[in-house]
């Protein structure tokens, strides 16, 4: 065989190896991504693997698809992935190739959102807490241990989507991969160091060759030629950072996260219609909602901190899986109405014409055969009625109708036809029967454990093993010192970086004290039995998620910091600060693993009734119970608890806190051109009652529940409900 031949034998393999690959190229110019060369305007939503089941996620993916989206985004989250230096974990809710996959299975697009800081309202941003311990590491900036772990665990993400073929250059549905996350306010914070690892980062994932654009969202200056894009409530006025680009919005706040103690916000869908149709009429060739699903953050996965076990965001498909109206048909018929103007819209650049003081029309006109209009009322109070093309047309206030040809107004953003849904939860089990055991306090023993002359820093002895450490010292007092002046006792004051604190003295509970996300440290000041001889001080300190934003957020402190001092005494306040103190990370129920089937015979349980219950702080209830009938969401109603965490047959709901919501909880109202319209709901109730129970987690009979009260709640009115969602009327 000749050289020729061979030539032309080596040409038919690859080209049948490329007609079975079904491979497309992925590129872009100013107007759009481009698709096997094709101009594509795409709807997004983001869905995170792990804040939901396997079991959820191809309904939530079908979800989206008859939606009207076309892409399905997620971050990569690190911590869960490697929780330990090398040993890496893809099983169940971490199964990221299975998600990637189903989303192919479905016939949708993927946006791969490495970071791998990743935000999020994530513990500790999605990066593991062990990093935190390298020798000499500094996150995010240009620092030689932080990129090494960077830049190994983005290439093993990348390998392992290559070896799955899962980059749309291979035949997969990935479209889009993301280095960092809002990295824009770190790099001018950081300098000259923020700007190099900026450039570093962005060339690193360029040079993996995944066949496919990167972007960075919320960076201006997202070296060629990664795609700079945008984040935000609004992004009409955002332009890409070189003519060639194309204008990609990788965050439209769909509504907003909820925190312990705070209102619930909601985004009334007419504003988020207006906003993606503002950014479309602007050029905009690629919107994400975030979130699409918000889902749940089950064990300790919430960071903020106190970022709540819901994330349900407002999205158009609520955190159990169930499609939230007016949101989801209303955006759903947002998105034919911008599919049908679409190869006008990525043919031609709009003409802006007034049509009153703020009203205006943007029209795309692809050849002499093909028009698109998006006609606008900015005005937050007033309808307009304007004159296009020879026609009247109606417009809301604060509005934007679309206009496929140019004539026919086929939707309104502000015009909702959608009906209404109404959600009930159903108690499917009215009690529990519960058995009891008491956290065991006089096992702590400061000898047998860490000590210091010194308070030490939370995060620094756990590792984030546990949400609780203990700092245990002892005073003495002679007798000679009187305890009471003018009939009051003696008082302690606390202390703390944050979160929580809960103080005990000789084995006695003396209160609680609590930050909150605006302000994580705490103080707790109140009164002390004590005695004269040896007084043993023990608190309790409990973090309630770690930080996942912030310049060096890493380096923030958790726990007692000090000082810690008794006052009301004849000879003075005492500091205690520098005192012996030792200390034991998480809970002994935690050491005997109370949450499992074996764990929760290593005890003595007490039986507990209607009748003898107690009210005591630091205990553990467990009680077994059938499934409900039916495939309806399940949820535990937490009212009657205080705070702490929950397991279902060894897997953690997540924290519970009946935090009540404080703010301000006037009804929706206009913020301008730079805020959205504005709902915050719930004041004067918890932030979060009802807490997800997926269905696959349970057994048909004997599933076992055990919960963790720090506070003393009452567990005799936890119930078991479904959730139901019925539509009731029609909104305009």
């Amino acid at each position: 065989m000749n050289i020729t031949s061979i030539s032309i034998l080596l040409l038919l393999v690859l080209f049948v190896l490329f007609l079975g690959c079904n491979c497309s190229n992925v590129s872009y110019d100013r107007k759009s991504l481009l698709i096997n060369g094709h101009r594509r305007i795409l709807i997004s939503g983001s869905i995170h693997y792990p804040r939901s089941t396997p079991q959820m996620w191809e309904d939530l993916i079908w979800k989206a698809k008859h939606g009207g989206l076309d892409v399905i985004d997620t971050y990569v989250f690190w911590d869960v992935h490697e929780p330990s230096p090398g040993n890496y974990n893809f099983e169940g809710r971490y199964d990221l190739v299975r998600f990637i996959k189903t989303v192919q299975k479905v016939g949708l697009y993927a946006n791969l959102r490495i970071g791998p800081y990743v935000c999020a309202e994530w513990n500790f941003g999605g990066i593991p807490v062990w990093l935190k311990y390298v020798p000499g590491i500094s996150f995010r900036t240009d620092n030689g241990p932080f990129k090494a772990a960077m830049q190994g665990f983005t290439q093993k993400i990348v390998q392992m989507m290559k070896s799955e073929k899962l980059f749309q250059s291979q035949g997969g549905p990935i479209i889009l991969s993301q280095i960092e996350n809002e990295y824009g306010p770190e790099r001018r914070a950081m300098g000259a160091a923020g700007h190099a690892y900026l450039n570093w980062a962005a060339n690193m994932a360029v040079g993996l060759g995944t066949g496919v654009p990167w972007v960075m969202c919320k960076e201006n200056d997202a070296p060629d030629p990664v795609i700079n894009s945008c984040n935000g409530f609004y992004c009409d006025n955002f332009s890409p950072n070189k003519p060639f680009k194309p204008s990609l919005w990788t965050e439209s706040w769909s509504g907003w996260f909820t925190d312990f103690g705070g209102p619930i916000p909601q985004r009334p869908v007419q504003d988020l219609a207006f906003a993606v149709a503002r950014f479309v009429q602007k050029g905009g060739s690629y919107v994400n909602y975030y979130m699409y699903h918000g889902g749940t953050n089950f064990g300790r996965s919430a960071g903020g901190p106190f970022i709540t076990t819901s994330y349900d965001y407002d999205a158009p498909i609520d955190e159990y899986g169930l499609i939230r109206q007016p949101k989801y048909n209303h955006l759903k018929d947002l998105h034919k109405a911008i599919k049908r103007c679409e190869h006008a819209l990525v043919s031609s650049d709009p003409t802006v014409t007034s049509l009153g003081t703020l009203q205006q029309a943007h029209v795309f006109s692809a050849g002499t055969a093909e028009c698109a209009a998006f006609l606008a009322n900015y005005h937050e109070q007033s309808a307009a009625t304007v004159i296009f093309n020879n026609r009247h047309y109606e417009l809301p206030p604060w509005s934007i109708s679309i206009l496929p040809d140019c004539r026919t107004s086929v939707f309104n953003t502000a015009k909702v036809r959608s009906q209404t849904s109404v959600v009930k939860m159903l108690t499917v089990n009215p009690r529990f029967s519960w058995e009891t055991y008491d956290e065991d306090l006089s096992s702590l023993d400061e000898s047998s454990r860490i000590t210091a002359a010194r308070l030490l820093e939370h995060l620094n002895v756990t590792r984030d093993t546990s949400d609780y450490l203990w700092y245990i010292t002892s005073v003495d007092i002679s007798s000679s010192e009187s305890f009471l002046r003018g009939g009051h006792k003696p008082s302690i004051n606390v202390q703390s970086a944050g979160h929580a604190v809960h103080v005990f003295v000789n084995g006695k509970f003396s209160g609680s004290a609590f930050g909150t996300r605006k302000q994580r440290s705490c103080t707790f000041n109140g009164p002390v039995n004590l005695h004269a001889g040896t007084n043993k001080i023990a608190l309790l300190s409990a973090t309630v998620g770690l930080p996942n934003v912030g310049r060096h957020y890493e380096t923030w402190e958790t726990g007692i910091t000090g000082p810690v001092l008794l006052h009301g005494l004849d000879h003075g306040p005492k500091d205690l600060t520098h005192n012996k103190w030792s200390y034991q990370v998480g809970l002994k129920g935690e050491a005997l693993n109370l949450v499992s089937f074996d764990g929760v015979s290593s005890v003595d349980w007490v039986q507990d009734s209607l009748a003898t219950r107690s009210r005591s702080q630091l205990k553990w209830h467990k009680a077994y119970f059938n499934a409900p009938e039916g495939n309806e969401p399940l949820a535990l109603d937490m009212e009657g608890m205080g705070k702490g965490q929950v397991w279902i047959n060894g897997q953690s709901i997540g924290r519970y806190w009946l935090a009540y919501a404080k703010g301000d909880c006037n009804s929706c109202s206009y913020s301008g051109t730079f805020k959205p319209v504005k709902c915050q709901l719930g004041c004067g109730q918890p932030t979060q009652r009802w807490y997800h129970v997926p269905r696959s987690w349970l057994k048909p009979t004997n599933n076992l529940i055990i919960v963790f009260e720090e506070l003393g709640g009452n567990p005799w009115k936890i119930s078991l409900v479904k959730r139901t969602v019925h539509t009731a009327g029609v909104r305009d």
